[in-house]
């Protein structure tokens, strides 16, 4: 899953949360030199993206979903996920969808000097663009799929997902539906093995 996954499998802890997107900006295996917090953040999100990688009914997805999404099928799927969660929030979640995001944008990490410079610039421009408030809509996938495209290296149709998403919209809400009630309980449970 993309941000939005990540930030929804992190239990409601503010601090964890930004652990959990900081995975994306860490490298190898030695995560000694950070605090258990980040540590914690790091190990989460890796264990989110190789659940949905490994996940029976994700993998058929990608199959399907593969000629036409050469490439960025995974790109694709986790962008779609985030889609159908934040349009689906209310099912996954007490807490409005605004309210969620603003306590998150409003909240200033304790081990904020251990984030890299670029984190740290990702995190001001995630707080004064509000990407993840657009989310619920279909612009808002098509913005994220733009944004995504254009940070990767290689060429891409990942431009045209959007359009896919609606050819597939079914299959993939019904995947989405199918993945979600798997990993909720698989991520309670991994969050409270982890230390803080």
């Amino acid at each position: 899953m993309n941000f939005l996954g990540h930030l929804y499998f992190s239990d409601n802890n503010l601090e964890l949360m930004y652990a959990n997107l900081f995975g994306d900006f860490v490298k190898g295996k030695d995560l000694s030199a950070f605090s258990p917090v980040v540590q914690s953040g790091i190990i989460l999100h890796r264990s989110i993206d190789f659940y949905i990688d490994q996940h029976t009914e994700v993998r058929k997805l990608m199959h399907i979903l593969y000629p036409a999404l050469p490439k960025v099928t995974g790109i694709a799927i986790d962008l779609y996920f985030d889609h159908c969660l934040a349009k689906n929030w209310i099912t996954y979640s007490t807490k409005p969808y605004e309210d969620f995001l603003e306590e998150f944008y409003a909240y200033q990490p304790k081990k904020w000097e251990e984030y890299s410079a670029e984190f740290h610039l990702f995190i001001d421009t995630m707080r004064n663009k509000r990407w993840m408030n657009h989310y619920p809509t279909f612009y808002g996938l098509q913005k994220a799929c733009e944004g995504v495209s254009q940070r990767i290296s290689f060429d891409t149709n990942l431009k045209d997902a959007p359009a896919i998403f609606l050819e597939n919209k079914a299959l993939i809400q019904r995947n989405f539906q199918e993945y979600m009630e798997l990993a909720i309980p698989y991520f309670k449970q991994k969050n409270s093995t982890l230390q803080f």
